[in-house]
């Protein structure tokens, strides 16, 4: 689609790098301790596991509870408003954190950290901001910026902790905070008004239709496993890499920076034949299977150096291309009437399993030690693959959105009719009283020309 392939103009660059960055930083301050917050907690008054778990994982918790209230409040008050409120809620969560001398004291600044959650707001923004041509492209710059974060913290955060102590981690997190604000502020434009295309925002009228779509709900169950498998094991995998590997924790990057550069390197070409509209899913249950080998390696064998590290590579390597997959998959599924809701219960998952996977994760490591939680992670990856390969394969569509003339009698079917009868639209729905269309199409067989032809359809923007 010619549409599709059309250049970001310099606003829409200019608004979707600063919001990359913004979310990215926030992502990264949040990620940074990750890989040191068990051994940190454990070294505290009042540590045991099940404290360490949810030190771990709780602001996944607040981030889930406030996600679509953020978002709910933006379309009132505004989105950059609602986005700086949410970084000094990030910030002031950051400082308390930073200044505690008690475990009790870490998690309630984590999650707080947590509450100032801005990812649905953000993620309005930029539809605000961008025409809808060109969001997909958006959302993806977005999501490669924080999966840049993710491997950027997981490799700097051990050695910033040997430099700058958790401490100083948190106090940097707390700048990086406040330096986003800077570039909300000036730096990211004040949208006119809210995106016209309502299915970019989350409406509660299509709840319950999400929530009732068994592809969505597969993703939605899928992003949550694979998130609370990820905060499980960083509940544990510290504690393995001293016991087994005799590493301080300021020395563990010398492990995370070959692991996480060698499951990048395997995981490149997988995701490229994924890209493959009719390999998609055959690559995207085989990146379930490769998190479940590693899960299976780790639980037979980690306390053996080489069985620890194959792993752990093993993990990232189907972690990372699963991360890059999911999104792509829950924005090509969800109707885009409904796309923006869609895409808040999605996140809500996300980080309702990462809570799941701390609190879990701490729990079991308290009654079962390390290998009680690797076999939980293998029990939990082994039932997503199962309900992965159930079920119907959907096929994959793009949605496009289309504005209609508000003099038209958007009631009798009449433009619906001739939009379902172009080449290559599976699905229409029309929305009168918002006036637009919202379309499934094969973009391999369908012109965006003969759609803007139909009589009561605006021409592009």
């Amino acid at each position: 689609m010619r549409s599709e392939k059309s250049p970001m103009n310099r606003s829409e660059r200019r608004s979707v790098g600063a919001l990359a960055g913004v979310f990215s930083l926030r992502m990264f301050g949040l990620f940074l301790v990750l890989p040191v917050m068990a051994l940190y907690a454990a070294q505290m008054e009042g540590a045991t596991p099940f404290m360490i778990g949810l030190a771990v994982g709780i602001y996944g918790l607040t981030q889930a509870l406030f996600q679509i209230a953020f978002g709910t409040l933006s379309d009132r008050f505004g989105r950059k408003p609602l986005i700086v409120f949410g970084l000094l809620v990030f910030a002031a969560g950051s400082v308390v954190a930073a200044m505690a001398d008690t475990l009790v004291g870490v998690i309630i600044g984590r999650a707080l950290q947590g509450s100032g959650a801005i990812a649905a707001v953000v993620l309005a923004l930029v539809a605000d901001l961008t025409r809808e041509q060109q969001r997909v492209k958006a959302m993806a710059l977005i999501g490669m910026s924080i999966g840049a974060s993710f491997l950027l913290a997981l490799m700097a955060g051990p050695a910033l902790d040997r430099w700058i102590g958790v401490g100083g981690i948190f106090w940097l997190t707390a700048v990086l905070a406040l330096g986003c604000i800077v570039v909300v502020v000036w730096w990211v434009p004040t949208p006119r008004h809210a995106a016209g295309d309502p299915g970019s925002r989350a409406s509660k009228d299509y709840f319950r239709e999400v929530m009732a779509n068994a592809h969505l709900l597969r993703l939605d169950a899928g992003i949550f496993t694979l998130h609370m498998v990820l905060t499980a094991v960083f509940v544990v995998a510290p504690f393995a890499l001293v016991e087994t590997l005799g590493l301080e924790r300021d020395s563990h990057w010398q492990v995370y920076v070959p692991v996480l550069v060698g499951s990048i390197l395997l995981m490149a070409p997988l995701l490229i034949l994924g890209m493959r509209r009719e390999r998609t899913f055959w690559v995207f249950r085989l990146a379930i299977l490769i998190v479940l080998v590693g899960q299976c390696v780790l639980f037979s064998g980690a306390d053996q150096a080489i069985s620890l590290i194959a792993g752990l590579v093993c993990f990232f390597v189907g972690f990372n291309l699963l991360e890059a997959m999911l999104p792509s998959l829950m924005t090509r599924l969800s109707p885009g009437y409904a796309k923006g809701t869609a895409i808040g219960v999605y996140n809500t998952f996300e980080f309702a399993g990462v809570f799941a996977g701390g609190a879990l994760g701490g729990i079991l490591l308290g009654l079962f030690g390390s290998s009680g939680v690797f076999a939980f992670c293998v029990l939990a990856t082994l039932m997503w693959l199962v309900v992965a390969l159930t079920g119907r394969t959907p096929q994959l569509r793009n949605s496009v959105t289309l504005r209609l003339e508000r003099e038209r009698d958007l009631t009798s079917g009449a433009i619906e009719q001739s939009l379902g009868a172009l080449n290559g639209v599976d699905e229409v729905t029309v929305l009168p009283k918002d006036c637009v269309a919202y379309l499934r199409v094969d973009e391999s067989c369908f012109d965006p020309k003969q759609a803007h032809a139909v009589p009561g359809v605006l021409a592009p923007d």
